[in-house]
Formats: structure tokens, sequence, C-alpha cells
């Protein structure tokens, strides 16, 4: 029965990431955890991170193809991220379980009301980090990222909702090129949050790849919901950022013992 769960589970995140276009990771602990039954907080962030850092690579190849993801600039930013999420999970598996899922929730309700309030912002997309450019953008890119990777790390989430208006703010690309361009980051921030879990046993590699599993044909079913449903894009997104909110509010209350 865990064996179906997982798959179930990872389709549900697949599918939310297929029809949304982001932000289906965040609630890939909650469904490890009370769907699929692991025990542990902290081989749910492992285990999910695994599951983060594929899905976002597979959705990254679609961007690079259609010329969307700004490659020097997500170069520079996730490599000072890499250091960032060593030490963000490094810290969370030092954090009792408790304390970080109610943390957990808290991040939640942030993500959902930063869903509810994100619009799309005008930019330069003829932006790039060059020898000319390094001098303004390179700082707030290496700074920014690594603060974005130790959060990304310490949570083991993509961190995607965190990544592209940190990217809009460094250098000034628009949400379209941020959105490509964040995808670069959310996986190697899941790959190395998830090595470093796996270095310390605190990853289930049959559930992982079960939960991979699902998200795969989830994301297919989602992507061409999405694509048939485009017209309620808005009405989605405002649907799925209010169950995150409230999926956040009820791990938060549940973990500080307000609710059973």
């Amino acid at each position: 029965m865990q064996d179906i769960l997982s798959v179930i589970s990872g389709s549900l995140v697949g599918f939310v990431l297929g029809l949304v276009g982001g932000g289906g990771s965040i609630i890939a602990v909650p469904l490890l955890l009370y769907v699929v039954g692991v025990t542990s907080p902290h081989i749910a962030i492992g285990t999910s991170a695994i599951a983060v850092s594929l899905s976002a690579a597979a959705n990254l190849v679609n961007h690079a193809r259609r010329g969307m993801v700004k490659w020097p600039c997500a170069m520079s930013f996730s490599g000072a991220g890499i250091a960032g999420a060593w030490a963000g999970s490094s810290l969370a598996m030092r954090v009792p379980g408790d304390a970080l899922l109610g943390l957990f929730g808290l991040l939640m309700i942030i993500v959902g009301v930063v869903m509810l309030l994100r619009k799309d912002a005008e930019g330069n997309p003829g932006i790039r980090l060059s020898f000319s450019t390094a001098r303004e953008i390179l700082p707030l890119l290496l700074g920014v990222g690594f603060a974005v990777g130790a959060l990304s790390g310490f949570f083991g989430i993509g961190g995607g909702f965190l990544i592209v208006p940190s990217l809009m703010l460094a250098t000034g690309m628009p949400i379209a090129y941020a959105i490509g361009t964040s995808l670069v980051a959310v996986s190697i921030f899941g790959a190395t949050t998830a090595a470093n879990y796996a270095v310390s046993g605190l990853v289930d590699w049959r559930i992982a790849g079960l939960f991979i599993l699902g998200g795969v044909l989830g994301g297919i079913l989602g992507s061409f919901a999405g694509q048939r449903l485009s017209s309620h894009k808005g009405l989605l997104n405002l649907i799925f950022a209010g169950f995150v909110i409230l999926t956040g509010l009820y791990i938060t209350l549940n973990t500080f013992g307000v609710i059973p």
C-alpha cells in the first residue's frame, strides 16, 4: 500500500507542476509524511529533495530549448547557492523533527501568500552577465544565491518562489526568463540537499524512486491539462495557493498541539 501511495503522491506533485508551472514541490514533504506514511521529517525532506531536483531538470529542458535561460546568471547564482544549500541542509539535520516541521508549515503559509501576490513584471530581456555588467550584477547574484540556497537546503524544497524574484531583483530580467533560469538553481540546490541527506542515511531510495515515477506520469497529465485550461490559469493558481496556505496552517497548528 505504501508503494501505491508513493506513486499517487508523486503523481500529484508532478500534476501540479505541469498544471500551474511551479509550486508543486512545496507539497511533497506533507504528502510523504501524511499520505505515504514516512515517520521522520528529516527522511521526508531528504527523499523529496531528489524528486524536486529531477522534476526541475526535466522542466528545464523545454525552457532551455526556447532560449529562456540566462546561463551565466544561472551558473553564478547556483554556484554560490551550492554552499548555501549544503550549509542549510546540514543545519536542518541538527534541528528536532517537530520544530523543523513547524517551521515548514510556516514556510508553506508564506509561499501561498507570495503566490497570491506575485505579479508578472516588466524587465530587460537583453540583460546578461558580462565583463561590463559583472561589477553591478555579480555581487548580488552571489550574495542572494547563497542566502536562497541556504533556505532551500534547510527546508528541502526547490525554492523557486524565492529564486524567481531574487533573480529579477539582482539582474532586472523579466519574469519569464527568471522562471527558466531558476530551474537551473532548483535542480542544483535539490541535488546538493539530497546528497547531504543521503550521506547521512536520511533518504528512502525505494520511496524516492516510486515518487519520481509517479511524478513523471503526473507531469504528463498536468501539462496536458494545463494546455486545455490555459485560459483559467489565474484561477488555478489561486486555488492551489489557497490549498498551500490551508495545508501550512494545519501542519503548524498540528505541530504545536493546537489541533490533533
